[in-house]
């Protein structure tokens, strides 16, 4: 593959990632007419396979896969488990820290608090009732790492759950099969 068409696909990628992520946290921003079209291109599921080396590197430890900018196979498997929002919510997360302005941190804490950390979120995280509630707490004045806490559960949570299944996943297997262009 040419390293034109690999970073083609890679900005491709990135941007689908995203959109996916930004979809997930302000779906009032995207149009209707928008998200159609993302749904029927199958946007979200058909990113240009890995290179199997770097497949292989997932096995490595959740960190390895979650630094890898193809993290989609991992994202569907979870949906596959009905666990989705786990690496959303570790995604949202990783975006929040970037927010340099309060005002913006102040709308983006209550828009993952409302989807993720509230009791009956509508994809609400398994923590427990502390976390959740130091969370309540903070959300008058939140800070950058009032989400901190909940992030290594989940990550503790994956690593230890999601993670290994996810190795013996058909999907992570079907990644580990040479493609038919090769």
């Amino acid at each position: 593959m040419s390293a034109d068409l690999q970073d083609e696909q890679t900005l491709l990628f990135r941007d689908i990632v995203i959109i996916c992520i930004h979809y997930q946290l302000f779906p009032s921003s995207l149009s209707h007419d928008r998200r159609s079209d993302i749904r029927r291109r199958g946007m979200y599921r058909k990113a240009p396979k890995p290179p199997i080396d770097e497949v292989v590197s997932w096995r490595q430890s959740l960190k390895k896969l979650q630094e890898s900018k193809r993290q989609l196979a991992f994202r569907e498997f979870l949906r596959t488990e009905y666990s989705e929002e786990n690496i959303l919510f570790w995604l949202a997360c990783e975006e929040y820290k970037t927010i340099t302005t309060s005002n913006e941190i102040a709308i983006a804490a209550k828009r993952i608090y409302t989807e993720f950390v509230q009791v009956d979120a509508p994809r609400q995280i398994n923590i427990d009732c502390g976390t959740r509630q130091e969370i309540t707490n903070s959300m008058s004045q939140p800070t950058l790492s009032c989400f901190d806490k909940a992030q290594r559960l989940i990550y503790k949570l994956m690593k230890k759950d999601c993670y290994p299944r996810f190795l013996k996943s058909e999907i992570y297997q079907g990644l580990l099969e040479p493609s038919e262009a090769s």
